[in-house]
């Protein structure tokens, strides 16, 4: 009985203590912010036909759906191409600054809202990776997904350099970012542009508050207990949301698996054939023959499909075996961008496949990177104040952070022990 009371304590301890796979979560958020601003820029020439004023799926037809869906999406409080053209930028522009992690709490914010009014603008567009960024937008928002390969752990290190040296560090846009946010957001809500479903405008007050409760109490009570209270409720949040990413990636793969074994063409075999015979699945008509060609191949190719999806879920907690199918779905993923055409839906599944990587594999890429960067023509040589950024060591190491300073900071994202264990984030 002590043991297993002992156990509990131990995981409760686990998951109160630490923002658990820092690695996987900033990988995730810099996956899904690059599939988005790529599709954005991709479509830039044609985002009136897609989501403006002179989509098919006309403002009135919008309105219809949404008054009966209650869905979220701020391109209904007017339908003029100047208003389209402010969000469609802001949404290029959250994604940039979430992709590079500056002020992560507020641009995941940014970006949701972003990716929610353009889809939900018009519901027909989208490949299947859509429905996928539609959901890790939302999940985003609750995880500390700053906490390393972001600006935001830059500013977290020169900010504890900073309480070094016995000074308080100083934050001006964390709190004009709050206030302008706020301001807009009563606005709205006042006006009534938060009618509908209630979930979306209480996930932007409650996000709100969090952040501004997050600052003031970093201000007064330093490292009392009301920011230890609060970092327990962070991580919390942070740590529940990681394994709704991660059940949410494996019950897609489920889903889709054992809705493929009931199907005829997946169980004769043949089921990859005919989609590389149509015209809108084959940018590169010579692979998509070359591929067919072969009777073998096309079941191989057909099995291995059904057989990885059906079986990922089960190999969680077997690293080598989860390791190995884990490439093997990202392989799939990548042939499907080339061979299919469906670059954006393979980058999506991708990028919620990384939040699987092993946490010894994701500080070695992030070494590779720091590496490559200082051979960059012009760099200064050496390492930047305050070493090197976390996850980045030399040869592939990484001195692991100690405890996370309890600073009076803006309440951004600063460095948490890398913990293992966990699933996905096992070493």
């Amino acid at each position: 009985m002590n043991r297993i009371a002992l156990s509990v304590s131990r995981g409760i301890a686990r998951v109160t203590g630490a923002a658990l796979g820092p690695y996987q979560t900033a990988v995730v958020r810099i996956g899904f912010s690059v599939t988005w601003l790529l599709f954005l820029l991709r479509e830039l020439p044609h985002r009136h036909e897609l989501y403006g004023p002179e989509s098919p799926w006309g403002h009135d037809l919008a309105e219809q759906l949404i008054a009966d869906n209650g869905a979220f999406t701020v391109l209904m409080w007017s339908d003029g191409r100047a208003w389209f053209e402010i969000v469609y930028a802001l949404a290029v522009l959250s994604s940039v600054l979430l992709l590079l992690g500056w002020r992560t709490r507020t641009m995941s914010v940014l970006f949701m809202v972003g990716v929610l009014s353009l889809q939900n603008r018009s519901v027909f567009m989208g490949d299947g990776g859509d429905n996928v960024l539609h959901l890790m937008s939302i999940y985003l928002v609750l995880t500390r997904c700053g906490q390393v390969w972001s600006l935001d752990a830059r500013r977290a290190r020169r900010a504890d350099e900073v309480r070094a040296r016995g000074e308080r560090p100083a934050d001006r846009v964390g709190p004009v970012l709050w206030c302008v946010f706020g301001f807009l957001l009563l606005m709205v809500t006042l006006a009534g542009g938060m009618d509908g479903d209630w979930f979306v405008p209480t996930l932007l007050w409650t996000a709100w508050v969090a952040q501004g409760l997050w600052w003031v109490v970093g201000r007064g009570a330093g490292s009392g207990q009301p920011r230890v209270l609060l970092d327990v409720v962070t991580n919390v949040v942070h740590n529940g949301a990681l394994v709704v990413i991660m059940a949410e990636a494996c019950l897609i793969y489920a889903t889709a698996g054992w809705y493929k074994i009931q199907g005829s063409r997946w169980q004769d075999g043949t089921a990859v054939f005919y989609p590389l015979h149509l015209d809108y699945f084959s940018p590169w008509p010579a692979l998509s023959d070359a591929l067919s060609a072969s009777g073998t191949m096309v079941m191989l190719i057909t099995y291995g499909t059904v057989a990885v999806q059906v079986a990922f879920p089960f190999t969680l907690f077997n690293r080598r075996v989860k390791n190995v199918l884990l490439v093997a779905m990202m392989t799939e993923h990548a042939v499907i961008a080339v061979v299919l055409g469906l670059p954006f839906f393979s980058l999506a599944m991708i990028a919620a496949d990384a939040v699987f990587l092993p946490t010894s594999f994701l500080r070695r890429l992030g070494g590779w990177v720091a590496r490559g960067r200082d051979r960059l023509p012009g760099r200064l040589s050496g390492s930047p104040a305050g070493g090197p950024p976390s996850g980045c060591g030399d040869r592939g190491t990484a001195a692991v952070p100690g405890p996370r300073a309890h600073s009076g900071g803006s309440g951004e994202e600063g460095r948490v022990p890398v913990t293992k264990g966990f699933p996905g984030t096992r070493t």
